[in-house]
């Protein structure tokens, strides 16, 4: 987000990259006074406040008595006042996961937090793309009140894909997806009549978290679950790579494992193979198999043991490829990582002779929703540009949003 003000071609034009500006600026800072915006727009008090005064008219912006806080800063307080702070009820936006497995939607509002999370299981491969989008916004429509949908301003769909810059799926093999148009899918199985973004899922993962966090530096996000993912963000910006698959490490072949992939050595679907033959338990989860492994049970030990060992290997070979000062782990298997993060130290050292600085490992927050979360957020970044149409309006006004 930027903090000052561009400028344009003409007046109209300035008049938006100010309106833009300022939301961006009320929305990094979560709140600030009037002075404290028109100091960061680099602008008098008096054409501040016409800005100010068209977004609290307008229903985006309003005055609250508070705290100068920036986002994020829980330390620092500036003096207390009447501070200007986004309206959270202003606009909502949707975020749906298309898993292997399952499928996960939230909604997130002005303030991009979040409002409504749901998780389905959902066999994708055995659905047609039809199915599995309609099952989606179904889930995520259900959750939502009638004033969420009337005011929902985006929807981002995200999928274990290869996503072309038109929304196409131009592959994702481990959903049997090839050439899939889901943009447009999406947008008729949608109600309302919205801006739709598509994007793989780690991505989306990576967009998430950097969002709610901040970024700087070189950050690694690999999603687990069936598949593994990976999205690198590098100083807040998404590192795509020349076709769009950087960070895809989930398909690369490992030597001497007969021919496979690490995500078919760290993902979910080889824990629970093992862990079910190991136990005898057909109808086991990657949540039995966790809670043994909490439990210290020996099977589920000596099975997190094998992908711990894996795991560092994937891990080593992503290090010296991009050399990231963070990686952050999401998805279902992600919850296993802490159980086992000792181990994992233990194999990414034995694994190097020169003693290389090993990045910083964590696992998100909000791991099973992240994907979802960002393909949301995605939408949101996109209502506080330029690029929202409703800032672009031939006759320059601000819309008036109806009463919720």
């Amino acid at each position: 987000m930027n903090d000052t003000a561009s400028t344009g071609s003409s007046p109209r034009r300035i008049r938006q990259n100010n309106i833009v500006a300022a939301l961006q600026t009320i929305y990094a800072h979560h709140s600030l006074s009037r002075a404290d915006l028109a100091r960061k727009l680099g602008m008098n008090r008096s054409s501040s406040g016409e800005i100010v005064a068209e977004l609290t008219e307008s229903g985006f912006v309003k005055e609250s008595e508070g705290t100068a806080k920036p986002r994020g800063d829980h330390t620092r307080l500036g003096r207390p006042g009447i501070m200007l702070e986004m309206v959270s009820d202003a606009a909502y936006f949707v975020g749906i996961e298309i898993g292997v497995e399952h499928i996960s939607a939230t909604v997130i509002d002005l303030a991009a937090e979040v409002r409504v999370c749901r998780k389905m299981a959902f066999d994708t491969p055995s659905s047609t793309v039809e199915q599995a989008v309609a099952q989606g916004v179904e889930l995520i429509l259900g959750a939502m009140s009638k004033a969420m949908i009337r005011g929902c301003k985006g929807l981002g769909i995200s999928a274990p894909a290869h996503i072309g810059l038109d929304g196409t799926v131009r592959l994702a093999p481990i959903i049997g997806w090839r050439e899939v148009p889901l943009k447009e899918i999406g947008r008729a199985a949608f109600p309302a009549a919205v801006p739709i973004l598509i994007e793989n899922d780690a991505n989306a993962f990576a967009i998430g978290d950097s969002y709610r966090h901040g970024s700087t530096g070189v950050t690694l996000f690999l999603t687990m679950e069936t598949g593994v993912g990976g999205g690198i963000m590098i100083d807040g910006k998404l590192f795509r790579g020349g076709h769009g698959l950087a960070g895809e490490i989930g398909h690369t072949l490992v030597p001497g494992s007969g021919g496979q992939k690490f995500e078919q050595l760290i993902g979910r679907e080889v824990l629970i193979r093992q862990y079910r033959q190991a136990t005898g338990r057909k109808a086991a989860d990657i949540q039995d198999f966790l809670a043994d492994v909490r439990d210290r049970v020996p099977d589920a030990v000596n099975i997190a043991e094998t992908w711990s060992k894996h795991l560092a290997y994937a891990l080593l070979q992503a290090c010296r490829l991009i050399d990231p000062d963070r990686i952050v782990l999401g998805g279902s298997v992600a919850s296993l990582y802490p159980m086992v993060a000792a181990r994992v130290a233990v194999h990414m050292s034995e694994g190097q002779n020169i003693p290389f600085p090993n990045p910083e490992i964590v696992v998100d927050v909000d791991a099973e929703f992240g994907s979802a979360f960002g393909a949301a957020c995605m939408l949101h970044q996109r209502f506080l540009s330029l690029e929202n149409e409703e800032f672009g309006s031939d006759d320059g006004t601000l819309p008036h949003l109806a009463a919720t």
